[in-house]
């Protein structure tokens, strides 16, 4: 019996050696909040050595890579990375959409059964269960029998909640009312103690209780615009855009902590969580890899407030650089240099400020607000169907009708239905700013595979989630009516555009110009674990970007 257990350990022994020899012992994805692939050329002379130009020379690194589906927001782009497949198979079609069962909005990662862990009136009533394909993580746990560890943080919940997937270990986000990290039901019944020892740290409010000012003499700022730009947000309690901020007033404009989130000290207070994530959960040290996903949002504050050519988007993008440079010291003193593998790349890009390109004679434009848009399409279909509100929502460029409005017996309501589509396609086409109009029938014929931008729609409908019509807008146009900053969500070429670095064991030096969609990640990953892909994965492994073992 004695001899049996030995050799029962001795096997066990060296299939635990095989395993870490073979693998890495810790995955890092990290997802930079509306980052452009341009930015790592535009600000590169600034970066130091050991962030960004680290990832760039050690690592892999894709030069044409994009977002193959529309809409291009946070939560598609989060679970699209980690899933491997795009909204119309992993279901998340936007960051909050109309249900059309439950008739009101709902958010992607919202979830009435969970209450907040950390935080008595924090938001937590957050999981995953909207995410309807397995990702990347999943398949590592469940590959591992559960025995790998899997941790999402972020400072938006979705950030953190759709990479780590459906079995993580936890997933920690920001609350501004607290200015913690808190998590949900769906994963803890309490915060880890070194959880609760980094937030009795307080660093949010030391954080706060700073001058942001530029890194750098602001003169040598010299990739983006005049730092007193009519293009940038003016932050409450200023009079204009311009640097100095002095959090510590500032702050007093806000509800709580909301401000740090909008500041690159947001992206500071992140990293400082990862690196206390790493040593608190000895990730990378359990014989299994394991997998940390970081999702760094305050870059998506900034840039949507003050537009990509901002000075401060630039500073915010240099003090990214140097967090980068902090973790991945982190990674090889704890993990070790070769240990480890990480990924890089961003949930959208970002487009210029509408404003700007019209003041500059470019093609460019403000469509109807959705709640504006809602009014005038039910006014121009009361005269075809007096006394109907046939329009429930209009939300991420969809238009949901009423179907229960229409027309007693299947015949009469299906025609009545084909003839509000068409009034409304016909209508939204002659609007300034309409590219094209895809009614529900136009999708269904489409194919997953399809070019153009009918493409990009085929592979961002949802059809049991998505609305009755999809409507695009010309290149330039936004549907805002504010002047300063900018946003994201179209198919053209600024917004998909998106870095993604490889870097680390089983990864070449070197890159590729060939077009890979974003999808392709989470199989290459896959396959450099040796698991299986998640469960609708669509998108291909990346060959060019793996050594051969």
């Amino acid at each position: 019996m004695r001899n049996k257990f030995l050799i029962t350990v001795l096997a066990f022994s060296c299939i635990a050696t095989a395993y870490s020899q073979d693998n890495p012992r810790l995955v890092v994805g990290i997802v930079v909040d509306q980052m452009r692939q341009e930015y790592l050329y535009r600000f590169q002379n600034k970066f130091g050595e050991g962030g960004f130009k680290r990832l760039m020379g050690e690592g892999f690194m894709l030069t044409n890579a994009h977002y193959n589906y529309v809409p291009t927001y946070t939560g598609p782009g989060h679970a699209s990375v980690y899933t491997g497949t795009t909204p119309a198979y992993h279901g998340i079609i936007a960051n909050d959409w109309w249900d059309k069962t439950l008739k009101k909005k709902v958010n992607c990662v919202g979830d009435e059964n969970q209450k907040p862990v950390g935080s008595t009136d924090g938001h937590g009533a957050v999981s995953p269960w909207r995410l309807l394909s397995t990702t990347v993580t999943d398949e590592l746990k469940l590959f591992s029998q559960k025995k790998s560890k899997v941790i999402g943080i972020s400072i938006k919940d979705r950030g953190a909640v759709l990479p780590s997937g459906h079995l993580a270990n936890a997933a920690y986000w920001f609350d501004s009312k607290s200015g913690k990290f808190i998590s949900s039901t769906y994963y803890l019944s309490a915060l880890p103690s070194w959880v609760d020892s980094f937030n009795d740290k307080k660093m949010s409010d030391a954080l706060l209780n700073q001058e942001w000012k530029t890194l750098l003499p602001i003169e040598q700022y010299t990739e983006s615009s005049p730092d007193d730009s009519p293009y940038e947000t003016v932050m409450k309690g200023k009079d204009k855009p311009v640097f100095p901020y002095d959090l510590k007033k500032l702050r007093q404009q806000r509800s709580n902590y909301d401000l740090l989130p909008s500041t690159p000290m947001g992206n500071d207070f992140l990293e400082a969580f990862a690196e206390a994530t790493i040593a608190g959960e000895s990730m990378g040290k359990s014989g299994y890899t394991d997998f940390l996903t970081i999702s760094f949002s305050s870059t998506d504050l900034v840039g949507h407030a003050m537009g990509p050519n901002a000075v401060e988007v630039e500073d915010t993008y240099l003090r990214l650089d140097r967090s980068i440079a902090s973790l991945l010291k982190k990674l090889d003193e704890e993990v070790g240099k070769g240990n480890y593998t990480l990924f890089l790349t961003a949930d959208h890009a970002a487009a210029e400020v509408p404003q700007s390109l019209k003041d500059n004679h470019m093609p460019a434009g403000y469509f109807t607000d959705d709640n504006s848009l809602k009014t005038e399409l039910n006014n121009f279909l009361a005269t075809y169907f007096p006394g109907k509100t046939l329009v429930e929502s209009v939300s991420n460029s969809q238009v949901f009708f009423n179907t229960s409005l229409f027309s007693g017996d299947l015949k009469s309501s299906g025609i009545d239905y084909m003839l509000a589509t068409e009034l409304v396609s016909n209508y939204l086409l002659g609007k300034e700013g309409v590219a094209q109009v895809f009614p529900k029938s136009l999708i269904r014929q489409g194919s997953y595979t399809e070019g153009g931008m009918k493409g990009f729609v085929v592979r961002g409908y949802n059809f049991k989630r998505s609305g009755d019509l999809t409507f695009e807008l010309e290149p330039g146009w936004y549907s805002s009516a504010h002047l300063q900053g900018t946003t994201h969500g179209s198919s053209y070429s600024y917004d998909t555009h998106v870095p993604v670095l490889f870097f680390g064991k089983g990864i070449r030096h070197g890159s590729s110009k060939q077009y890979h969609p974003i999808i392709d990640i989470a199989p290459t990953i896959s396959v450099l674990l040796r698991i299986k892909f998640p469960s609708a994965c669509t998108g291909q492994p990346i060959a060019e970007a793996m050594e051969e073992k």
